[in-house]
């Protein structure tokens, strides 16, 4: 079969992800990443009050933060992945459920739905705050997945699916076995892209009550006054954490782009 187009899907709402054949990104990258480490080396050692208490009074709101992305993620892959497959469907309920679906979704601020799902939800039947966090993020992230998945299929030669179905293959085998691993490659960074900026979401999810890494800060900020200092310190630790994402990302889509050439 022939090769795959190397097709690269852009999305604006989370990190650049430093792909090796824009130099410019990755001199950014590595600017960035070393700068925000060292900065925040030198003040928690040399200006340790107050930001290494700071960061010993937030370090347990990673936590509620990881604990949140990891299982919308988990939740909002296979919903992406169904959404996309129903946007390319025939049928046209199929296809027109899945495109509402899209609509609706990203026609609602996150926020909104946040609050929506754990008043409603909780309220009807008391589900707590990680729980109506996971599944309003993971429904609204799945629209955006959804979109992932239609585009990278989509970027597959038709000739690949007629080629699949010449040896013999049913729809199911063709898509499972022939399309979606070749189209893995296309999906892959804008996929890291959105898990990087679903972390950066759960920021939101302190309007719950639960205390995710801005939340902890901004208690710690009412107790002490000192905003300026919990906030940089915040800022430092989410830019850190979302460079090494970016460039596991990078990583992930070179190899995978190795693998291709063998």
């Amino acid at each position: 079969m022939a090769d795959t187009p190397n097709i690269r899907i852009e999305v604006s709402d989370g990190a650049s992800i430093p792909h090796p054949g824009d130099k410019g990104l990755v001199t950014a990258w590595s600017i960035a990443f070393f700068g925000a480490l060292a900065l925040l080396v030198f003040l928690i050692t040399v200006m340790a009050d107050p930001f290494w208490d700071i960061l010993q009074f937030v370090a347990d709101g990673l936590i509620i933060t990881f604990q949140v992305t990891i299982f919308a993620i988990m939740l909002s892959l296979p919903i992406g992945l169904l959404t996309g497959l129903g946007r390319l469907s025939t049928n046209k309920k199929i296809n027109l459920l899945a495109s509402t679906y899209v609509e609706v979704i990203r026609g609602i601020p996150l926020m909104a739905q946040l609050f929506f799902l754990y008043y409603g939800m909780g309220k009807i039947f008391g589900v707590g705050g990680v729980p109506a966090a996971v599944i309003a993020m993971s429904v609204c992230y799945g629209a955006y997945m959804g979109e992932v998945f239609r585009a990278g299929i989509s970027a597959i030669s038709h000739g690949q699916t007629e080629a699949a179905r010449s040896l013999g293959f049913s729809a199911r085998q063709t898509m499972r076995l022939v399309i979606l691993p070749q189209a893995m490659r296309t999906i892959l960074p804008p996929v890291g892209n959105e898990f990087i900026a679903m972390l950066k979401d759960t920021s939101l999810v302190s309007v719950l009550a639960l205390s995710d890494l801005l939340r902890r800060g901004t208690e710690y900020a009412g107790q002490y006054f000192n905003y300026f200092e919990v906030f940089a310190l915040v800022s430092l630790i989410y830019l850190i954490i979302t460079l090494i994402l970016s460039k596991l990302v990078s990583i992930m889509e070179a190899r995978l782009n190795y693998y291709d050439r063998r």
